[in-house]
This record gives C-alpha cells, sequence and structure tokens, in this order.
C-alpha cells in the first residue's frame, strides 16, 4: 500500500510539472523587445518591472520595440507587422496593446494603441506624449522616455475620451484640451460669454464702430490741384509721358518645413487590426 500511495503521488507530481511551466511562463510575459541593444541589463528590468505593473493595473500590455534593421520597411509597417506576427495584448491575442518603437537607423519613433489603448490613447494625445518623450530620445535617455511613454499614458486613462472637447485655439493642429470632470464643461458651456451667437454679435458691433471711425477720419477738404505748384512765368514743361522699358521678375526658393517631428496618425495592421498612432524623430 506504501509503494501504491508514492508512485501515485510522483504520477501526480509529473503530471502538475506542465501545469506549474505554463504558470511560470505566463509570469513573465516580456514588455521590453531591445533588438538595437540601446539598453543596459539594469534598464531592461527596471523597464520590464515598471511595465508588468502598468500594465496589470490598466489591463493593457505596455511594449518597448527597439531596432536596428527595419528590414527595408517604414517603420509603422514595421510595428504593425511585429504585432500581428507576435499577436501582442493584454487581454487576448491581438488584444489591448500601447507600443513605443524606435528605429535607431533612422532616427524615428513612433507610438500607437491598439484595443482599448486605440480609444484612450487616441491620436491627439499620442501627439502629446510624444512631444513629452522627444527630448529624452535625443538625448539617448531612451529608459527615461520609454517610463515617461507609460506613466502620462497611464494618466490618460484616467479621463474619459468624451470628456474632452476641441478647443478652437489649436484648430489648425488638431489638440484637444481634456476636462478632468463634465461639471467644468458644462459650466463652460451654459456661460453666455461662450455662446457663438453672444460671440458674434460683439464681434459684428466691433467692426462697425472701427469701419466708422475709419470713415469719419477718411475725409478732409482738398486744398490743392494741378496749378498748385506751377509756375506759369518760368515753366517750360508742355507735355509728360509714361514709357514702358521692362518688366523685372525676381524668384525666391519658398523655403521648407524640415521639421519631421510630426504626424503619422493611426492605420490598420495587414492582419486587420486598427491602432491610433503618432509618429516623430529625435
Amino acid at each position: 500500500m506504501k509503494m501504491k500511495a508514492i508512485c501515485s503521488f510522483l504520477v501526480f507530481l509529473f503530471l502538475l510539472q506542465p501545469i506549474t511551466a505554463f504558470a511560470n511562463d505566463t509570469s513573465e510575459k516580456q514588455y521590453v523587445y531591445d533588438f538595437a541593444g540601446i539598453l543596459t541589463e539594469d534598464e531592461l528590468q527596471e523597464l520590464q518591472t515598471i511595465a508588468t505593473e502598468y500594465s496589470n493595473k490598466r489591463e493593457t500590455d505596455f511594449i518597448l520595440l527597439t531596432t536596428n534593421d527595419t528590414e527595408g520597411k517604414d517603420i509603422i509597417p514595421y510595428m504593425q507587422d511585429f504585432y500581428d506576427e507576435k499577436a501582442l495584448g493584454y487581454n487576448k491575442p491581438h488584444g489591448n496593446t500601447a507600443i513605443l518603437t524606435i528605429d535607431m537607423e533612422h532616427r524615428d519613433f513612433y507610438l500607437a494603441g491598439f484595443g482599448v489603448a486605440e480609444t484612450y490613447l487616441h491620436d491627439s494625445r499620442l501627439d502629446t506624449i510624444r512631444d513629452e518623450i522627444n527630448p529624452d530620445l535625443a538625448n539617448g535617455s531612451y529608459a527615461d522616455a520609454f517610463i515617461s511613454f507609460i506613466t502620462l499614458a497611464d494618466e490618460y486613462f484616467d479621463i474619459e475620451p468624451e470628456e474632452e472637447i476641441y478647443d478652437e485655439s489649436g484648430a489648425e493642429s488638431g489638440y484637444y484640451e481634456d476636462y478632468a470632470t463634465t461639471d467644468e464643461y458644462e459650466q463652460s458651456a451654459g456661460n453666455i460669454l461662450f455662446q457663438f451667437w453672444f460671440q458674434l454679435l460683439v464681434s459684428l458691433g466691433i467692426a462697425v464702430i472701427v469701419v466708422g471711425m475709419m470713415i469719419y477720419h477718411s475725409g478732409g477738404k482738398v486744398t490743392i490741384n494741378q496749378r498748385t505748384y506751377l509756375n506759369e512765368t518760368n515753366s517750360r514743361l508742355t507735355d509728360r509721358r509714361d514709357t514702358y522699358v521692362r518688366t523685372s521678375v525676381t524668384r525666391q526658393l519658398r523655403p521648407q518645413n524640415n521639421n519631421n517631428n510630426s504626424g503619422g496618425g493611426g492605420g490598420v495592421t495587414g492582419g486587420g487590426h486598427s491602432h491610433s498612432g503618432s509618429r516623430g524623430s529625435f
């Protein structure tokens, strides 16, 4: 009986090993893919720990991807193919993911959000995060840039997308103004100073006053004519004419905008997974 019990226990332990191994694999999920080798061992461990903590907090995987070789692809399709092939996602394959990709060969970087991250980290919010981490990337502080990416993204998860209104002062750049609560929005919306019809009336009133003053001051009596400065006794001017000689055209090169630290936007991977995005260079 004793031998039977021992054998049964050994068989149980043998069957338990694959289950334990699977549990260990899932608990050691990889968040940092430093193919470019720009991080130290200590930085890798620190970033892995931070990414694990925030990924569990937001149920969204925070991924860092670096490379020296995009295999001839632009950084965006490179990131998209990586997402498809690795089936990244916290909640499921191809699920909630926020990813920062750094291309060291071309000095480009790209921020993207999949799943719930596409909603909370839409293009405009990623533009803001991009501007914040750009100085760290330019200075070679890649670990700090990734930490800032995670912590700033974490803050946006506390702000519902419907709690933001379009900022008219930034209409050309497409930035948004976030409201922590809907009360602030309701108060501003109910204020007569923020009503379009009131602002239009005020603008028209000011325009009428300004134009009226200009008309009033534009008058005046003309006291001179063609004979005021003419000395009829000594003047010998009998005729005058203008002769066209030639036209001179000067060409000047229009300055180009070489600021590559913007743009990109979201897109769809080859596998059909949509995402938000923001692109920059350093």
